[in-house]
């Protein structure tokens, strides 16, 4: 429909689910995009970079956010120079209060001996409504948008995909592998299953799930939203939380906390380093209570 000077307003469905109706207002001049909240306010604008890479998988009024905050890459490039890196921040975790370490034999690693860190990008998964029979009876399309989570990311993100849990079911496969690489992600984290994972394993791209399975997310799975909050094996994920993952798990550092949280991992991390030589070294009881207190260990 036609809107004030001109302007084009394209109306999309509007979920039931969606917490505020949002539609698309375009610019014809200026080839703009902005979400729109039904009282009429002006969000901000899709950038072209982002915009062109969306694939119309999921409605626009479902992308809650594309500008993320992110840490600089130089802080994790130093974090990753060390290695028990869940351990050490589980335990920090600990010692603030916070939930956010999922065990390695919750959301397991497809690829051994990986270990990433980086901001999230969350994608939530709802269950489809209709059975798989009636979506291909009735032509229906496919609501996966994991394509789309990916369009709205930088290099070196981690893409949180909430599937509820369900192990048995995909929501990422051999191509949505493929793209994430094309696209410089550092990895997923699946609350859900995968599959194609010789094509993961080939591509030498790192992926936690919660199980491995053929059966496919298509009918089976509705995205609800991109960059909202989403639980990812009972652990509250938010758009620019830390994730940090290795074989022995995954741990979610809130976004708020990841400067003090990374530097108290760099110095333990260093602590550990050190004490392991030393025992290398044979040096006494002494020496090592100097470098870090036993009940420490």
């Amino acid at each position: 429909m036609l809107g004030p000077s001109g302007r084009v307003i394209f109306l999309f469905d509007k979920s039931s689910q969606s917490k505020v109706n949002k539609y698309i207002v375009f610019f014809p001049g200026a080839m703009n995009f902005y979400l729109v909240d039904n009282r009429g306010s002006k969000m901000k604008k899709i950038p072209e970079k982002y915009r062109k890479r969306l694939m119309g998988l999921i409605p626009m009024e479902r992308i809650i956010a594309w500008n993320i905050p992110r840490p600089p890459q130089s802080l994790l490039q130093e974090l990753l120079s060390y290695d028990g890196l869940t351990p050490t921040f589980s335990d920090i975790l600990d010692a603030m209060g916070i939930a956010g370490a999922i065990p390695g034999s919750v959301l397991k690693p497809v690829l051994s001996g990986k270990k990433i860190a980086g901001p999230a990008v969350t994608l939530q998964y709802v269950p489809e409504r209709l059975t798989p029979a009636q979506s291909f009876h009735e032509k229906a399309r496919a609501k996966l948008a994991d394509r789309d989570a990916y369009a709205l990311t930088e290099p070196g993100d981690v893409v949180v995909i909430d599937g509820g849990g369900r192990g048995d079911i995909s929501a990422m496969g051999g191509l949505s592998t493929l793209i994430a690489k094309k696209y410089g992600l550092t990895g997923n984290i699946v609350d859900c299953g995968v599959r194609d994972v010789g094509e993961m394993r080939n591509l030498d791209y790192p992926v936690w799930s919660r199980g491995v399975t053929p059966i496919t997310g298509k009918f089976r799975f509705e995205a609800l939203e991109v960059n909202g909050p989403v639980v990812c094996a009972g652990v509250s994920v938010h758009p620019g939380d830390l994730v940090v993952a290795d074989d022995t798990g995954v741990v979610i550092v809130p976004q708020k906390f990841i400067g003090i949280v990374v530097e108290q991992a760099i110095a333990a991390s260093k602590r550990e380093k050190k004490l392991v030589g030393a025992i290398e070294e044979g040096s006494s009881m002494d020496q090592l209570k100097k470098i870090l207190d036993p009940k420490k260990w």
